[in-house]
């Protein structure tokens, strides 16, 4: 199978997590504590692969300077999108409660929504993409992605239920977002197939400080509005599990 065909898999595979969520928020009835708890440890999933499988790499490819300006460039061109997305109705994407409008309050929410939670899922699929430039998977960064997936899909259809949004909406967005998880890790792939290793690792980068953005931005906050205290050590346990993943894969 063609490294591109492959990223592209394994991007499916991770974003599939996303219709599991979504059908487990959907179907059944999941106390709000217990979502937001998920959410957090997404977080600290993601948070972990973030630090030591992206930003530590890059570092050790190109140097402080390079990582530096990458991270901070995927931070702030995160923030500027999001922002944009946020005034069209999609601020609250991956709220389980009260909070997402609905099409009826905010016109052209919906849309919104679908845009921002590509916004979100995109940087992670690139670098699923990336890491078999490697020599293979990152066991590490494939995992925290699809477990920081579940609690996404699932808090957001919970909210998009709430929000009076039906079944063929949810299911056919995160389905479709999904697939375009999967075609941005194969164009990754392909598009960086004879990129030098200086461009990848930036790329990385960019990719880790979108990612660190978007946790901040739509992750926390909802797991906050909801588990209160108990966030960091929910969080920190996602942290140290993914953290024990890196370093068995090692």
């Amino acid at each position: 199978m063609p490294l591109w065909a492959e990223a592209g898999c394994w991007g499916l595979l991770a974003g599939s997590a996303l219709l599991i969520g979504a059908a487990a928020g959907w179907w059944l009835r999941i106390s709000p504590q217990v979502i937001a708890g998920t959410v957090a440890f997404g977080a600290g999933v993601l948070i972990s692969a973030m630090a030591f499988e992206l930003v530590d790499r890059a570092e050790r490819s190109v140097g402080l300077l390079p990582t530096v300006v990458g991270f901070v460039a995927g931070a702030v061109s995160y923030v500027a999108v999001n922002a944009l997305l946020a005034r069209r109705g999609a601020q609250h994407r991956k709220r389980s409660g009260p909070g997402q409008p609905s099409e009826t309050q905010v016109q052209g929410s919906g849309a919104a929504i679908v845009v921002g939670s590509l916004l979100d899922g995109i940087p992670e699929s690139v670098v699923l993409g990336l890491s078999l430039f490697e020599g293979g998977i990152g066991v590490a960064v494939l995992a925290a992605i699809f477990l920081s997936n579940i609690p996404e899909g699932l808090s957001s259809a919970v909210g998009m239920r709430e929000a009076g949004r039906g079944a063929g909406y949810v299911f056919g967005m995160w389905g479709s977002v999904a697939v375009l998880t999967g075609v941005a890790a194969l164009a990754g792939n392909l598009l960086l197939e004879t990129a030098s290793p200086v461009t990848v690792a930036v790329i990385t980068a960019v990719a880790a400080g979108a990612i660190l953005a978007m946790i901040a931005d739509t992750m926390i906050p909802e797991a906050f509005a909801r588990t209160h205290l108990l966030t960091g050590l929910i969080t920190t346990s996602g942290f140290l599990i993914a953290f024990t993943l890196t370093r068995v894969e090692l």
